[in-house]
């Protein structure tokens, strides 16, 4: 049976058999070659050296000489980096007394990718702790507030309830489907007032823009990793970009707005058939609409059966014929 290799380390992390093998080698003056061979490390730190009249013995140097030596190299170490300091303060520092116009003396980079959701919700409750006027919010399906745990979800609470004491605003974009689920519904109706939240069939990804400066999206499709932005152009882009869905949205409070049943086809089921016609699969029908897919399945047998399909391909024929996209697209 063979050892387990010898794992690389410094000095001063001496491994055991290193350690052992070195008080043996002190005791007795001297050990072999082949008995070194247990602890390569002490001769790659140069704690043993082969003795001049017979190569095969190793013998010690001893520990007030090898730690003058460490602490010696250590000292050359720390000098050499006070020298580099120094150089570097006697050549860049007579350029910070020039100004430019175009320099910037900001320490926050205009993006910067955070790793891990316990430092994602950091970065989001340290904006939110300095937010003063408005705060606009995308939740998708993905995003609901009944998937967080309870300690999130407190801690969440607690924080957009402290915002509207200051006086702040949310205005929130949900996905339809929501509007069904309790715990979400009573969030977004205590968090409301003067704030408002509407709804689509369909939304983007979760965003987040706080006081038009600072916005966090995610990075990823499991949620571990967001980009924090800072640039004043994407922010820009994102408000934009909000508004015009916020326009089209309809309104959940003071009391939810239901747009109209077209020709006996009820909204949901509009929303089903745009993306029919596109071709989508209803797996890919229930993603984007924030359903299951069992449930995307009774919708398009329902309309089916309304518009009295007999196949998926006629179904599609018969949406077109039937105007009620147009009508869908002038009611939004």
């Amino acid at each position: 049976m063979t050892s387990a290799p010898h794992t690389e380390h410094g000095i001063e992390n001496l491994c055991a058999a290193g350690t052992e093998l070195y008080e043996r080698a002190l005791g007795k003056g001297h050990i072999s070659a082949g008995e070194a061979a247990e602890a390569p490390c002490l001769v790659d730190l140069g704690l043993l050296h082969p003795a001049l009249d017979d190569l095969g013995r190793l013998e010690p140097v001893t520990p007030a000489v090898a730690l003058n030596r460490l602490l010696r190299a250590g000292r050359a170490r720390i000098a050499a980096e006070w020298r580099r300091e120094e150089l570097l303060v006697e050549s860049l520092e007579p350029l910070t007394r020039i100004e430019h116009r175009h320099t910037t003396t900001a320490d926050t980079p205009p993006l910067r990718l955070l790793s891990g959701t316990r430092r994602i919700n950091q970065a989001i409750d340290e904006a939110m702790a300095q937010a003063r006027r408005e705060v606009l919010c995308i939740q998708p399906h993905a995003g609901m507030v009944g998937e967080r745990g309870a300690a999130a979800y407190s801690a969440a609470h607690d924080r957009d309830k402290a915002f509207l004491d200051r006086g702040g605003r949310f205005r929130t974009l949900y996905q339809h489907t929501l509007f069904h689920v309790p715990n979400v519904y009573a969030y977004a109706e205590e968090m409301t007032g003067d704030n408002v939240a509407r709804g689509l069939d369909e939304v983007p990804d979760r965003l987040f823009v706080i006081d038009n400066a600072v916005a966090f999206l995610p990075a990823d499709d499991d949620g571990k990793l967001a980009l924090e932005v800072h640039h004043p152009a994407l922010i820009t882009y994102f408000v934009t970009t909000f508004d015009r869905l916020w326009r089209l949205a309809t309104p959940m409070f003071p009391k939810a707005q239901h747009r109209p049943t077209v020709n006996g086809v009820t909204p949901r089921q509009q929303a089903v058939a745009a993306l029919l016609i596109e071709g989508h699969t209803d797996a890919v029908i229930a993603e984007r609409l924030g359903m299951n897919i069992r449930t995307a399945r009774v919708h398009i047998a329902k309309l089916a059966a309304t518009l009295g399909s007999e196949s998926r391909a006629q179904l599609g024929y018969l949406i077109g014929r039937s105007g009620i996209l147009e009508e869908r697209e002038r009611g939004l």
